[in-house]
């Protein structure tokens, strides 16, 4: 499989009713103009890469929809319809159907009852990895490793560590054989096969990367973090997500990237 040479990516734009989305902190309240500043620095970004990136429009019925990721799952030879496992994003995968039907010839979704979000669905070259966690329950993953069974991959299921929102909150993936992570999913054993790159206890909200080719997105905030993936032999675009972490999420959630072979 194709890991980083994504060609397509679909974003959506925050809307106004982002500043109500969800957060463990209440207090710390989004400011709009500055999610969506971050935002189009984000697209930016994903273009200064080579994708060819849709910007669907804002849904204000939806505070969460700028965070695309979480009720799609994209590969390169189709998509799947998760179900957020948040009571105020389950009909979020809903306003994406047409989309990705547009896009993809192949389209499943999960069923009642079969909750999954796609911060909790980790991709690599030869394992899918589903994590489970407030957002995703055990019905939703053994659902999904069916589905990704008729795309002929192989699923596992993991226990995302306490205290770690989704799976993708605490690990990425930097190269094939290599991960980036913070020390609750290092030190778990999960990924047994993989180069684990451990991230400094000051820097480890650096950990959502993105890498597209052979740049990475990465929090500007974390400079050590930084460094250290630039060390890997990659180039890193630093983006500032002060307002977007408000809303516990990161780079990863706000797209969906996928490789769309030629024809």
């Amino acid at each position: 499989m194709r890991m980083f040479d994504y060609t397509d990516a679909i974003v959506r734009s925050p809307a106004q009713s982002v500043v109500s989305g969800l957060r463990k902190n209440p207090e710390a309240v989004p400011d709009f103009n500055g999610v969506l500043r971050e935002h189009a620095a984000y697209v930016a970004a994903l273009r200064r890469t080579g994708l060819k990136v849709e910007v669907l429009p804002p849904l204000e019925t939806f505070p969460d929809s700028v965070f695309v990721e979480d009720p799609a799952l994209v590969l390169p030879n189709g998509a799947v319809l998760l179900r957020p496992g948040a009571p105020t994003r389950l009909f979020e995968s809903k306003e994406l159907r047409p989309v990705l039907n547009r896009r993809f010839h192949t389209l499943l979704e999960l069923s009642d009852g079969e909750f999954a979000d796609g911060g909790d669905v980790l991709v690599t070259p030869e394992i899918v990895y589903v994590g489970l966690s407030a957002r995703t329950n055990r019905a939703g993953a053994e659902a999904l490793l069916r589905l990704l069974a008729r795309f002929g991959l192989k699923t596992r299921i993991v226990e995302t560590p306490e205290g770690i929102l989704h799976l993708k909150s605490g690990v990425s993936l930097l190269s094939e054989e290599t991960l980036l992570a913070n020390s609750a999913i290092a030190q778990s054993g999960m990924f047994g096969d993989f180069k684990i790159v451990e991230l400094p206890p000051a820097e480890e909200h650096a950990v959502n990367a993105v890498r597209i080719r052979d740049t990475v997105l990465m929090n500007a905030r974390f400079p050590r973090a930084i460094e250290l993936i630039a060390k890997q032999g990659l180039h890193v675009i630093p983006l500032q997500i002060d307002e977007v972490v408000k809303l516990d999420a990161g780079l990863s959630c706000m797209s969906l990237r996928w490789f769309a072979a030629e024809g």
